[in-house]
């Protein structure tokens, strides 16, 4: 609680309450937009130029949405949301099977980090791996989230990457809390604990001022991780460095995928 109160405070001095409910009403755009995407009926119709907008929603695969459309395809990747949301199974399982249907890899992202190799070649592929794994895992909990914030969590690189073990939740629980699971769906389970603990913890102290509504944990969340990055910058670069990484509002905008968010023609749409 005392790590999540000093966040708080060093948030509030870069940006203001009223700005903060403004983007929880931005990610509730965002979700309203996305439950009408993946409708079951909506979801088999979705045109290539929609799947490039939902992609471009996510963080995580905003600058790559061409290259994972082109090489996962339209029909894989509609199929694949589809059996996330609407299969018969728990959604460690939906979870899992998502990503390996996108991927092709199985187990633990963590157990993707390159292995050492003479082989510049093996190591760099294990390195592709691993990233394409992560991103999946990100587009995955992504969809799941906005489109019911109150039954699944967000587990996005900068919440928790498990290549490296950092982000914004080793900053706010306690040490030695074992984050990797035997597979992403069992990771994501473990994820979900570790939020429902911080949410707990966070409504004594406060977090709910971070947005009245569902998604307020998710902008504390990237505020705390704004906050950790904007420290590690200022004491590991320059200063004409760290003058190009984006102001604090649209720094947490872009981690949450709603920068450069509009409406149009009714629908909630990301901008190339």
């Amino acid at each position: 609680m005392a790590a999540a109160q000093e966040f708080m405070r060093a948030t509030l001095a870069k940006i203001d309450r009223t700005e903060l409910n403004a983007l929880e009403a931005e990610m509730q755009q965002k979700g309203k937009w996305l439950r009408e995407l993946v409708a079951p009926e909506a979801l088999p119709l979705l045109t290539e130029e929609e799947l490039l907008k939902l992609l471009r929603s996510v963080f995580a695969t905003r600058r790559r949405a061409t290259e994972i459309l082109a090489a996962v395809g339209a029909e894989k990747l509609k199929d694949g949301i589809h059996e996330l949301f609407y299969a018969e199974l728990p959604v460690a399982q939906r979870f899992r099977d998502f990503v390996d249907a996108m991927t092709g890899f199985f187990d633990d992202v963590g157990v993707l980090r390159p292995r050492k190799s003479s082989d510049s070649r093996a190591k760099r592929s294990a390195e592709e791996a691993a990233l394409r794994e992560n991103v999946f895992c990100d587009l995955a909990s992504e969809l799941l989230h906005f489109t019911n914030p109150e039954e699944y969590w967000l587990w996005t690189r900068w919440m928790w990457d498990p290549k490296t073990g950092t982000g914004a939740l080793p900053l706010v629980t306690m040490e030695g809390v074992e984050l990797h699971g035997k597979t992403v769906g069992e990771t994501y389970l473990k994820l979900g604990a570790a939020m429902a603990f911080v949410r707990a913890t966070g409504n004594a102290a406060g977090f709910s001022d971070y947005g009245a509504g569902p998604y307020g944990i998710d902008v504390f969340m990237a505020c705390v991780y704004a906050v950790y990055l904007y420290t590690t910058l200022r004491l590991r670069m320059t200063q004409e460095f760290t003058q190009l990484v984006p102001q604090f509002p649209e720094l947490i905008r872009r981690l949450l995928g709603v920068w450069r968010m509009e409406m149009r023609g009714g629908q909630y749409a990301a901008t190339a």
